[in-house]
């Protein structure tokens, strides 16, 4: 009888455990699938407007050639961080934005759009497959990641080491195997080139908390005292309105 009611007794602790195991499976699997649900849920897309047009992209309109896309505007502005949104932003911003700070996010989202358009149309002419073997000793070295001397490519002329360096979306091993100058190439495809080039900036001016201008940033266009730079800041004079203090200052152009 003794080893009858011990039976019992396990059996009853043992349906018991079952029981709340069950329990607990079932709570795991249902906080699972909410934690999936959650990651399926899009991230509300920000507040954004178009840039204006940097002289060169007016030019174009005018004698014709490639131009600006006013997509490439919407890339830019949903690749930049909320750190450079905000006050983390070295202060000499200010040079090309003098109010920066004081704007709405969707204006200073207009005017990073805007920088990017000016870089691209320093560096690239606002052509998305453009590719430049640079022979200054001091850049003409080997990429690590090709194995071949570096080329500058897209928009942004970046090369493909910055896949390496910070973490942007460029494949080698896909594009070895399309023509030099294909538009299909990872790196050339403005998206991709675009991202990066936010990666690359935020990193300079965020993480490294350098300034915009520096004569150490990865751009020799950001680089005051350099004949690229002087292209760019030309670039620079018809930012967005919201940038302007009252008045109409303009900003610097040199």
């Amino acid at each position: 009888m003794i080893w009858y009611r011990h039976r019992i007794g396990c059996g009853l602790r043992g349906g018991a455990m079952a029981s709340i195991l069950a329990l607990l499976a079932a709570g795991c699997n249902e906080q699972a699938g909410y934690d999936k649900h959650e990651a399926n849920v899009a991230a509300p897309v920000p507040a954004m407007k178009p840039a204006p047009s940097t002289p060169i992209d007016t030019k174009r309109a005018e004698l014709g050639g490639e131009r600006w896309d006013p997509e490439w505007d919407k890339i830019v502005q949903l690749a930049v961080p909320p750190e450079m949104l905000s006050h983390q932003v070295p202060r000499d911003v200010r040079r090309f934005c003098p109010r920066f700070y004081e704007m709405a996010e969707v204006d200073k989202r207009a005017f990073w759009a805007y920088l990017f358009q000016a870089l691209a149309g320093a560096e690239a002419g606002l052509k998305p497959a453009t590719r430049v073997r640079h022979t200054e000793p001091e850049v003409a070295v080997t990429d690590k990641v090709t194995g071949r001397k570096v080329r500058s490519e897209g928009l942004l002329q970046l090369t493909y080491e910055d896949q390496r360096r910070y973490g942007c979306e460029f494949d080698w091993d896909r594009d070895r195997t399309l023509k030099a100058d294909d538009p299909a190439k990872t790196i050339l495809q403005p998206k991709n080139n675009l991202e990066c080039g936010v990666k690359i900036l935020e990193k300079q001016i965020i993480e490294q908390r350098k300034p915009l201008l520096s004569g150490s940033g990865y751009w020799s266009t950001l680089r005051p005292g350099t004949v690229s730079y002087r292209v760019f800041a030309k670039q620079m004079t018809n930012v967005p309105g919201a940038c302007r203090v009252r008045g109409g200052r303009r900003v610097a152009s040199r």
